[in-house]
């Protein structure tokens, strides 16, 4: 027996008047994406469409990665609800980094608040440089490089170049692995190595360099040289 419709449920078990009366924290994740979804396919409720595409892409973070032409070819999405989903996820983004705008970065713990959720959405390396002022405030994020599924190659003069430009008293390195093991290769032992060199020569303070990965077994999904000992 295909599921019910949604106006067919009982009204409290509606994805929409759920939320109104209680609350999104209420919501599961297939209730909140079956609220931008709207509607089904034949057969098949926005709820059921919503359960399928988590299950295809293992997790929202995996359903994050999407962009819109990858969302659109999906049955019982198309392009008004690709663009929709993908502008949800933009905004949990910016969110984020809106929260942490005006509170003192410097631990990996709040680097991973910042733009944790963003690079782990990436499907390549991407190295990133967040620029700090002299209270360890915000000036915003660099991108400096995009590599291969597995291969991130910048060079000091990159990373730093932001960091001179906007004169920012203090950097934090950040890049992810794709593979979801945060644990540093020796190229990224060589690279943080590099950048602590430039960093005492600029005379900019480089804070730590991060790897992003995936939190698994209780592990919070990142590795800090800085609280490693390294830096």
């Amino acid at each position: 027996m295909p599921p019910l419709k949604i106006r067919e449920m009982p009204q409290e078990e509606r994805p929409r008047e759920k939320l109104a009366a209680h609350g999104a924290s209420t919501l599961t994740n297939p209730e909140l994406i079956a609220i931008l979804l709207r509607t089904g396919i034949v057969g098949t409720n926005a709820i059921e469409v919503a359960r399928e595409l988590l299950e295809t892409y293992g997790s929202l973070t995996g359903l994050s990665r999407c962009n819109v032409d990858e969302l659109a070819k999906i049955r019982g999405v198309g392009f008004a609800k690709a663009v929709q989903l993908v502008a949800a996820f933009g905004l949990g983004q910016r969110l984020a980094r809106e929260t942490l705008s005006k509170q003192k970065i410097d631990s990996a713990e709040l680097v991973n608040e910042l733009i944790g959720r963003e690079m782990r959405m990436l499907r390549k390396e991407s190295l990133q440089v967040i620029l700090l002022d002299t209270r360890y405030h915000l000036i915003r994020v660099e991108k400096v490089s995009s590599g291969s599924i597995n291969e991130s190659i910048a060079h000091p003069r990159d990373v730093f170049h932001p960091a001179v430009v906007s004169s920012a008293y203090a950097v934090i390195v950040v890049h992810n692995h794709p593979s979801g093991d945060a644990s540093p290769s020796q190229a990224d032992h060589s690279l943080t190595r590099r950048l602590a060199e430039a960093a005492e020569l600029l005379q900019i303070k480089l804070l730590d360099h991060i790897i992003i990965g995936a939190p698994a077994n209780g592990n919070a999904g990142y590795f800090s040289f800085k609280e490693a000992g390294v830096l």
